[in-house]
């Protein structure tokens, strides 16, 4: 491979571009997850009697927060696999057709 191609590849404004775009989606997703985390995580501290309350015989709130985190971490993984396989990888093997 030719180094000079290499660093034209990676000073060219479609590679710039890119990047950031990765960066601002993963970034997007990493903070919506750590808000939805330290927020249960707050209300544990702070609030422990709403999550005891009991939505049945054997269950309680906490569960269904803690099983909808669960379900949410895998919605915005799937969402991320979704991009990056439809809109990121595409883009990337534009890139690389020019290597």
């Amino acid at each position: 491979m030719d180094s000079a191609k290499t660093q034209e590849i990676l000073e060219s404004a479609e590679f710039k571009k890119l990047v950031k775009t990765r960066w601002n989606i993963s970034l997007s997703f990493t903070f919506v997850m750590l808000f939805v985390y330290i927020g249960f995580l707050l209300v544990i501290a702070y609030n422990k009697d709403f999550l005891k309350m009991p939505l049945g015989d054997s269950v309680n709130l906490a569960i269904v927060v803690g099983l909808g985190i669960i379900f949410f971490s895998w919605l915005i993984t799937g969402l991320y696999v979704y991009w990056a396989n439809n809109y990121y990888d595409s883009d990337v093997h534009e890139i690389k057709k020019k290597l």
